[in-house]
């Protein structure tokens, strides 16, 4: 498949059938879009990107969104804008899991990422 074939991804259909933590979509130079599945109870873990922003777009679920340790409820709809250097972090609070895509400027992840659990990717990170 070549740059133009996955350039046109329906991504909100993508997300709601993801069943990874994390699913790298597609890598460019300048950003990657990655889906996520957070089960209930679950969270991506506290983490600060130094050198990128990162947006986040909630389509199915409830969850809060935690940032320089401030506590806001986000759920389907919601985008939420990381600035480069702010700690953050993502907790699903409803009972089914929280769905979203995420966009990282620049990639986070090489291409072709996948953790099927949040224990795997800690692993594949060294964390």
């Amino acid at each position: 498949m070549n740059k133009v074939d996955r350039s046109i991804v329906p991504i909100i259909r993508q997300a709601l059938n993801n069943k990874a933590f994390r699913d790298e979509v597609i890598t460019g130079k300048e950003c990657q879009v990655v889906l996520m599945s957070i089960p209930p109870g679950e969270e991506i873990g506290a983490e600060v990107h130094e050198d990128h922003d990162q947006i986040l777009v909630f389509v199915e679920g409830n969850g809060q969104a935690v940032l320089e340790g401030q506590v806001r409820e986000v759920g389907t709809n919601d985008l939420v804008f990381v600035h480069a250097g702010v700690e953050h972090n993502f907790i699903n609070t409803g009972s089914r899991p929280l769905k979203l895509y995420t966009v990282y400027a620049p990639p986070e992840h090489p291409a072709g990422t996948r953790h099927d659990s949040r224990a795997e990717a800690d692993a594949a990170e060294g964390h």
